[in-house]
């Protein structure tokens, strides 16, 4: 029976018997962490062998001098074979590629995309496939760029309304995780691809930031299979509309990684001149230690083989409490992925808020309720961010549990009230 068939008396023994496991829970003192992406211990166990390497020759330089400001040869050919482009059209960047991501929102607003500084025009906007990443939001509230929300369906956002919003010319952009989506973990199908690839926005300088940070996270061997958009972006003449950026943060180590921006001839060549002036090189000492750990792109992709060993169990453990505890009630709904850090949670409309409360109280940290919309505004209250990555196996399956019972208790308080 769901809830909504449930009579008032129903509801209050549910509500009773709620309160009890919750209580029995809450007493235990718990205190756990689901709030952010981050892999676990025995995730950044896998990749420890990376500070055996003690070459410091690559490519016939010595790495820990100056130079090669656009990143050594041979990790520009391995970021270029995972992604399918060549290697002249990738740059080599710090630790995170969020770094990149920001920097080039700075380039176009102080200097422009081939066109006037955004600082300079009287509004900026961006699309925002929603729920999505909240460092995404952060950029543009830091520039003052007005977000504008664009709801996902199932095979990625909704491409009428992109296509009917970019009519604006103060539309510049948008922000895309375009395989396994965070937080939903969908992949975008090839017709949305496409659709994205074939776009002719009123403004000239229209960037898709195309954010792929989940490209090789696949969950199982039948990952997600997404379309290469810079094979598709010539067809249409739009080789300049998307830059795309990736890294090694949940492949080897978030805070020692590797990043990497991918870009037309035109992108690159801007970019270029503006990281002349910001440094002379990344860290061409971890750029070298990655190619020398990994080899190639198929030892990258043996590597991810392990994590998903790991991280397969964690999803599946949550995905089992959310079916058994929520499957037959009518409050809520989710996406099984197939990969990504990811599983996102829609409850009854007005409860995500309480839900959140609810497991503090009881010392569970949920990412904030509200983050995975602009401004932290989530106009439904009813998304909630689950990050299985961190918590070790034990205690995400009492997470997972509590968060169920957390979740029909804020649902049966809305019915009741």
């Amino acid at each position: 029976m769901t809830y909504s068939e449930m009579t008032r008396e129903q509801l209050l023994a549910e509500q009773s018997l709620l309160k009890e496991r919750y209580n029995a829970f809450k007493a235990r003192g718990l205190n756990l962490d689901m709030s952010r992406g981050k892999p676990g211990k025995d995730q950044l166990d896998l990749s420890v062998g990376i500070y055996d390497v003690k070459d410091y020759n690559a490519d016939g330089f010595d790495v820990r001098n100056y130079g090669i400001l656009d990143g050594i040869p041979s990790c520009k050919k391995l970021f270029g074979d995972l992604m399918g482009v060549d290697a002249k059209n990738v740059i080599i960047g710090p630790n995170a590629s969020l770094t990149l991501m920001f920097d080039y929102i700075c380039q176009c607003y102080t200097h422009g995309a081939g066109s006037t500084p955004w600082c300079k025009l009287d509004e900026v906007k961006f699309l925002c496939p929603v729920p999505g990443y909240d460092r995404h939001f952060t950029i543009c509230e830091h520039f003052g760029i007005k977000m504008i929300n664009v709801p996902m369906n199932n095979d990625g956002p909704d491409m009428d309304v992109i296509e009917e919003l970019i009519k604006d010319e103060s539309v510049k952009g948008m922000f895309c995780v375009p395989k396994y989506s965070n937080p939903q973990g969908i992949t975008y199908s090839d017709e949305v691809v496409e659709r994205i690839a074939a776009m002719k926005p009123a403004a000239s300088d229209f960037r898709v930031i195309w954010d792929n940070a989940y490209c090789i996270h696949d969950l199982n061997d039948e990952g997600d299979q997404l379309l290469n958009i810079f094979d598709i972006l010539p067809k249409y003449n739009n080789e300049d509309m998307v830059i795309e950026v990736c890294s090694t943060s949940k492949i080897t180590f978030p805070g020692a990684g590797v990043s990497a921006l991918i870009a037309s001839d035109n992108n690159i060549a801007a970019i270029k001149k503006r990281l002349n002036a910001q440094t002379i090189s990344y860290d061409k000492m971890n750029q070298h230690r990655h190619v020398k750990f990994f080899g190639d792109a198929n030892g990258v992709r043996e590597h991810m083989k392990k994590h998903a060993a790991i991280l397969k169990p964690k999803f599946d453990i949550v995905l089992k409490h959310l079916e058994n505890e929520l499957g037959d009630k009518g409050i809520a709904s989710w996406f099984n992925p197939n990969g990504g850090y990811f599983i996102s949670l829609d409850v009854m409309n007005g409860c995500a808020k309480r839900t959140g409360e609810l497991c503090k109280e009881a010392g569970v940290t949920l990412t904030t309720v509200g983050a995975t919309y602009p401004y932290g505004i989530d106009p439904n209250d009813s998304n909630i961010r689950i990050a299985p990555s961190f918590p070790p196996v034990n205690e995400l399956d009492v997470a997972a549990e509590l968060l169920c019972i957390c979740v029909r208790l804020a649902c049966v308080e809305k019915l009741l009230g």
